[in-house]
């Protein structure tokens, strides 16, 4: 059995574990990361799979990744290229809605449909860029422990608490809303056009098994609401080659700093010495050691998966199996002959340079999600979709297009204790190109080949529990000191010189790195401190 020893070894090379191991390396820490597959990036991942036609697999548009690590990582000299997508385009019957970039051609389309949401949504707008620069400060701290009266901890709170103070009283009243109200609630406030409050409300339901109607998703709307591109607030892009670009700069970037980085070396289980973790095991049988061992993975898989039963307290065991995933989304990856035409607007213009949302109305929404509270996937879902060749035209052979279809509602569970096969994926992947081909009538005629992707699917590949893409649920009482675990949120874990680096963690999913940041952060000054748990 050979060995090996290292500072610290960071189990899962997705976006996070990179962001740690980059930071932990460039803190002067001997590092190894461990990937179970052949390609590194997680759900940040490009890959070709058909011929000549390569996909942002799972994870498709970037915004959130924090412009701190950017800049510290210097990812743009690491190969990091942003292209932007402009606007959103939603299909209806005969019609359709169109926002753009440009406020001042989103308004002119928006008096097309209501005067009154023309004006409302200037101060909208502004409104939620104020609500999240306020906000925004929390994806760069630490969580306090709710069980501690540390007043370093609760400084930043404090600092928060102080900015509250500061808002407005209509600012005040906004923020209590948005976090207790649903996205189409709190968005009905502003605007009367039907198709614009679905298709706003929409951001307030990805990776969440709730509704556009269910209270919480407020503030989902408004965490994909401080996204970034170059300083642009709610700008949205693709990487220049897939999400995987994100995850090849991060590796580059590490790999510059030193950091050691393995593919297709599943980590089986934790090496313990007592309390402590002494490395791991991987499934070659190799044993590395290290003083420090963090996981990108989610709880389940950390805690359930690679400790051995006995080690951890039952109680914390307990909160773990509470943390909820209730996977909701699914995956549809389409290769193109060319691109499709809706009715609404036919030709092939701008409007497929951006986000394709089908979201006609609240009800078609809520009638999505009430099929998959009934443990069906939805007859008529909504879908994200967007055509990554019309920014980055290298994705794909001359003349062909490649479609990433972001799809709500597919639950992990189904009904009647059925379970996802062959059958039920290939019969929801029809349903979605149904659902497209009813505003692209040309759709089937251009499809080459079709990557269909259940819950279930991206559990397997991914090591998603439940196919949760954020690692967990973004509902309100599974964030800041209660994620994963309440009193275990500042990415220590109960067990000694083991940490917690993912999207499990504070403040969440989506391609941020801000989780792996903050994790490296608290254990180069652990280590620091001459105190490695």
């Amino acid at each position: 059995m050979s060995s090996s020893n290292y500072d610290a070894v960071v189990i899962g090379g997705g976006h996070n574990g990179l962001v740690a191991a980059a930071y932990l390396a460039r803190a002067g820490l001997e590092v190894v990361v461990l990937e179970r597959r052949h390609v590194l990036g997680g759900a940040a991942v490009t890959e070709e799979v058909f011929p000549g036609f390569r996909f942002s697999v799972a994870s498709y548009v970037v915004s959130l990744l924090r412009p701190e690590i950017v800049r510290e990582l210097a990812l743009p000299k690491h190969g990091l290229e942003i292209l932007p997508l402009d606007g959103t385009f939603t299909p209806l019957d005969g019609d359709y809605l169109w926002r753009v970039n440009d406020h001042g051609r989103t308004v002119r389309e928006l008096r097309r449909w209501s005067l009154s949401d023309a004006e409302a949504y200037d101060e909208y707008s502004r409104l939620m860029v104020e609500m999240a620069r306020f906000v925004k400060p929390i994806l760069s701290m630490t969580p306090p422990d709710p069980g501690r009266v540390d007043p370093r901890e609760w400084l930043p709170v404090a600092r928060l608490a102080r900015d509250f103070n500061d808002l407005s009283r209509e600012q005040r009243a906004a923020f209590i809303q948005i976090m207790t109200m649903s996205a189409a609630e709190f968005l009905g406030q502003w605007f009367e056009t039907d198709p614009l409050k679905a298709t706003m409300s929409a951001s307030g339901i990805i990776g969440t098994f709730q509704g556009i109607r269910s209270p919480g998703t407020a503030y989902v709307l408004l965490h994909h609401y401080m996204g970034e591109i170059d300083g642009v607030l709610r700008a949205w892009g693709i990487p220049r080659g897939g999400t995987g670009g994100v995850s090849e700069a991060i590796t580059n970037a590490a790999r510059s700093f030193g950091a050691e980085i393995r593919t297709e070396a599943p980590v089986e289980q934790l090496m313990m010495r007592g309390d402590e973790v002494a490395g791991v095991v991987t499934s070659s049988g190799e044993e590395v050691t290290a003083r420090v061992t963090l996981s990108s993975l989610d709880a389940r898989q950390t805690f359930v998966r690679l400790v051995e039963p006995g080690v951890l307290d039952r109680s914390f065991l307990e909160d773990v199996e509470r943390y909820r995933y209730r996977g909701s989304s699914g995956k549809v990856n389409l290769a193109l002959d060319g691109l499709p035409e809706f009715t609404c607007l036919p030709g092939t213009g701008d409007h497929l340079r951006g986000a394709i949302s089908f979201s006609p109305s609240i009800d078609y929404m809520e009638q999505a999600y009430d099929d998959a509270k009934d443990g069906r996937y939805s007859r008529r879902p909504y879908i994200d979709m967007i055509i990554p060749t019309q920014v980055d035209p290298s994705m794909a052979p001359p003349g062909k297009h490649v479609m990433s279809c972001f799809v709500q509602y597919a639950p992990y569970r189904l009904a009647d204790g059925d379970e996802w096969d062959d059958a039920r994926r290939d019969a929801f992947g029809e349903t979605v190109i149904d659902t497209i081909e009813e505003r692209a009538p040309n759709i089937r005629e251009l499809i080459l080949h079709a990557q269909v992707l259940t819950p279930k699917d991206i559990e397997d590949r991914f090591g998603l529990s439940e196919g949760n893409i954020f690692q967990g649920e973004l509902s309100l009482e599974q964030l800041f000191f209660n994620r994963p675990v309440p009193g275990w949120a500042r990415y220590r874990t109960p067990l000694r010189n083991l940490w917690m680096c993912g999207s499990a963690t504070h403040p969440g999913g989506g391609i941020m790195g801000a989780s792996g940041r903050l994790a490296a952060a608290q254990v180069v000054r652990s280590l620091r401190a001459g105190k490695a748990a």
